[in-house]
Parts: structure tokens; sequence; C-alpha cells
């Protein structure tokens, strides 16, 4: 896999092991020391996923994010220190795709990263749109519509919805919903997930469909009736 990847962070070591942990799996990166450089060269560059680091200086990390979301829906992956769960769940409900905490393992980061790509890359063959009531979901072509109404998802929110929609009378819980849109063997705290399920149902609540997203309590999540309302 290959692809730019925006490393920001204003430590310049944690720079470096990104750099060389990205460098090895085949990807380009591109570094930035500050906030406002980040949303700079984010600009200019378009790179095909963010490394960003919260605490920096000039611009925080979720400043450059809310910035980044007004215009673009690149993915995005933040550094967050360690046990800081405030900023992390603000950073999902900005629109990250992801997180790791430091101290954080340089592999996981990698995989992280692929994961997301793989995720976002377009596919080979063609995928039939996914419906249900007013909801529907193209894949391939990173697309959900709620009625005429275009929704805008991050590449984790589109995934979660895919995997609802493709079977949407089934009850997955979040267990299963966390294997299925980050894969096996990779720790993600239910806060996570209840940050990537709000803002999928705040989404489609505001496109016109309040319904499209149950909880069967004790149990887990299923799509609605998706009627609207």
């Amino acid at each position: 896999m290959s692809g730019q990847i925006l490393v920001a962070d204003d430590d310049g070591q944690i720079r470096d092991v990104v750099r060389i942990a990205l460098g090895q799996a085949g990807f380009t990166v591109a570094e930035a020391a500050d906030g406002q450089e980040a949303l700079e060269m984010a600009q200019s560059l378009t790179p095909d996923l963010i490394v960003l680091d919260i605490g920096m200086p000039e611009m925080d990390g979720l400043d450059v994010c809310r910035e980044l979301r007004k215009a673009s829906q690149v993915p995005v992956v933040f550094l967050t220190a360690h046990g800081d769960e405030i900023d992390r769940v603000v950073g999902l409900e900005l629109g990250a795709d992801d997180y790791v905490s430091k101290p954080f393992s340089p592999r996981e980061l990698v995989a992280r990263v692929r994961a997301i790509l793989k995720r976002a890359a377009p596919v080979q063959a063609a995928q039939a749109v996914l419906r249900r009531g007013m909801v529907s979901v193209d894949p391939e072509r990173h697309l959900c519509h709620v009625g005429e109404a275009a929704v805008t998802l991050t590449s984790r929110e589109m995934a979660l919805l895919e995997r609802l929609i493709s079977r949407p009378d089934h009850v997955m819980s979040r267990p299963q919903l966390v294997d299925s849109i980050y894969g096996t063997n990779v720790h993600v705290s239910d806060r996570t997930m209840d940050s990537h399920l709000r803002n999928l149902r705040g989404k489609l609540a505001k496109a016109g469909c309040a319904d499209a997203i149950e909880t069967v309590h004790g149990v887990g999540i299923r799509m609605g009736a998706c009627r609207g309302g």
C-alpha cells in the first residue's frame, strides 16, 4: 500500500518515529511542526491521510480538524496524551476517523492507517447500492443519502453504516461492530464506538431520518425502519 501521509506533531522525535515506520510501510511522509503549518500543508498537499497531534502550538489538533472538516473529508488519526479521554471523544465528534494514545506502538499506528486507507480506497468490483427506507449507501463511491439529501460521513462512520445496512434486521453487539470496522485484535473502547454511533445518528437525523439506528438494550445495535421523522 502506498500514499502520502501528513504527520503533524511539535515533537521532532515523535515525527521521526512515525516517518520511519510509515516509510518502511511504503508511504510517502510530509511533516508539520505546528497546527497552522499542518493546516496549510493539508490544504496545499491534499494528503491521503493526516496523523495529527492534539497538543500543538499555534493551533491545536482539534482546531485543525475543525477547519479541515469545513471543506474536506480527508481521514484523520489523532495522537492523544495517554488517558486524555475528553480530547479523544471531542476529536471523534469533530470527524476524526481514529486515535492512538501516546506512548504508542508504531506498528499499531501503521496498522490503523492501513485499515483506514483500505476502507477509503475504491474497490475493483462494483458494489450494489444498499438501501433501507429513506437511507441509501453507495460503498464504492463513499456516498450516503437520506432521500435526496447527501450526508457526509467519515470512513469509520461509512464502515459502520455499511455494516449495519447490509444486514438491517440483524442485531450486532459493540464488540462485533468494533471487529467489523477496526479488525480483530485492536482494542477500541466502548466510548469510542459510542462516539461514532452518536455522530452517525446525528448526521442521519439532521438529514431527516431520526429512526435510522436502533439500540436493542442489553443486546446491541441494528438498523431502524428509516422512515424519517
